[in-house]
Order: structure tokens, then sequence, then C-alpha cells
């Protein structure tokens, strides 16, 4: 995954951090949303047997796509953290 440069002439720092850190709090509150929606098979048993399971794992499908995004905006802000602290430590 492509990090960005923390450089004078780019976005600062601690914008960036907050801006990603913005993200994955919309992503965390997402998450609970989608897992308050998680299929309930009194909704699928019409459809035979089969159906909450596949429901099921859809939407475990689902949750596993948030929680990947939400790994990778959490190593971003860990760089970027970084980062800083290195042109802190260098200035």
């Amino acid at each position: 995954m492509r990090h960005p440069t923390i450089h004078l002439n780019g976005t600062a720092a601690e914008v960036l951090y907050n801006l990603h850190c913005e993200a994955y709090d919309a992503l965390r509150r997402a998450l609970s949303a989608l897992e308050a929606a998680s299929p309930n098979g009194r909704d699928f048993y019409p459809q035979g047997s089969h159906a909450i399971g596949e429901a099921m794992n859809e939407h475990g499908a689902r949750v596993s796509r948030l929680l990947s995004v939400m790994r990778e905006l959490d190593e971003l802000r860990e760089s970027i953290a970084d980062a800083r602290e290195e042109r802190f430590k260098a200035s």
C-alpha cells in the first residue's frame, strides 16, 4: 500500500492524520450499523433452510470488507504518526 510522504509542500501531517482518523471513525460507525443489520433467520426461512446460511455468509463478507479497509486506514494513520514524529525529532 502506498503511504503519503510528509513534506513542506504537501498536506500537513496533523491534517492527514485527522482525516484518516475521521474516516476510520466513520467506518467504525458503519460497522456497528452493519452488525445491527445482520440477517435474522425469521426473515429467510420461507426461502428454504439454505437461505439463512447464504445470507450470513454474504453478511460476513461485507463485514470483512469493512474491517479490511479499517486495517488499511489504521496502517496509514500509524505511518503518518511515525512520519510526524520523525519530522518533530529532526526539527
